[in-house]
């Protein structure tokens, strides 16, 4: 009995161990967290799964916490290195200045430093603008690229006036903190990529969004037909975070897109 006992408590002590790690915070997970040190800061990264790396890469004032529905998806299929963006999350860097571009050198150098000489990409929101920058300029570090709810241009065109409108007003309110008042100046100013600058990104991207997204659907169709090589799709009653609303849709459109 005593035996019986002893061993039902170790096999319960390895079950809650197995529950925790697997079940661990996303974003916060001791287990799977590394820094890398990258352009003269630390970047946090987490990494899952096995295999041919997945870069994901999140939104604006997020962390690696935004992908907690399809990191478990993914690392089923991929090495996924789920990354928090300079200034956000555990990553460092100064609130003085900040820039897609510079986000997508941290991402570039990252993958330097992990020996990754190229990866598939997932991007959203801000993670979709630096993922498109990623692949403008550092070509050879992205096989395929997902991107969903981006925009190349800053202005009512790509957003709404309410939208932008909210951004300035946190960038100009003096409650918010010094991370959140550069964060929003870099969506009310950037990014700037023209159109025509698409054209030069040779991998296959796939562009995303909600019918209800933040970006205009005129905005998206314009990234679309701007590339050499995409897809397009639009999710059904669906916005700015269709990765969160509708996960299981999501995931298996960019595994698809992913394993053509």
């Amino acid at each position: 009995m005593k035996k019986k006992l002893c061993f039902l408590l170790v096999w319960a002590s390895s079950l809650a161990l197995v529950f925790a790690q697997t079940h661990a915070a996303y974003g916060n997970n001791p287990q799977a967290g590394h820094y890398a040190p990258v352009n003269g800061i630390y970047l946090y990264y987490e990494t899952y799964g096995s295999g041919e790396t997945l870069l994901l890469l999140h939104g604006n004032g997020g962390s690696i916490e935004a992908f907690k529905n399809q990191i478990p998806f993914f690392e089923k299929h991929y090495n996924v290195i789920a990354v928090d963006s300079r200034i956000q999350g555990k990553s460092g860097g100064s609130v003085d200045t900040l820039s897609y571009e510079m986000m997508a050198s941290d991402f570039a150098g990252l993958l330097d430093y992990l020996h990754v000489d190229s990866a598939y990409v997932l991007g959203w929101s801000d993670g979709g603008i630096d993922g498109l920058l990623l692949a403008l300029n550092f070509p050879g570090k992205v096989k395929r690229l997902a991107v969903s709810g981006a925009n190349i241009v800053p202005d009512t065109t790509a957003l709404y006036a309410a939208d932008l409108g909210n951004m300035r007003r946190i960038a100009q309110s003096p409650t918010s903190s010094p991370r959140e008042k550069t964060l929003n100046r870099m969506m009310i100013d950037q990014p700037q990529i023209p159109y025509t600058e698409l054209k030069k990104i040779h991998c296959p991207v796939l562009v995303m969004a909600g019918d209800r997204d933040m970006i205009k659907p005129e905005h998206t169709l314009k990234i679309y037909q701007s590339l050499s090589s995409a897809s397009l799709c639009i999710f059904p009653d669906s916005y700015h975070h269709v990765c969160q609303q509708h996960p299981a849709l999501f995931n298996e459109t960019v595994l698809t897109f992913f394993k053509k």
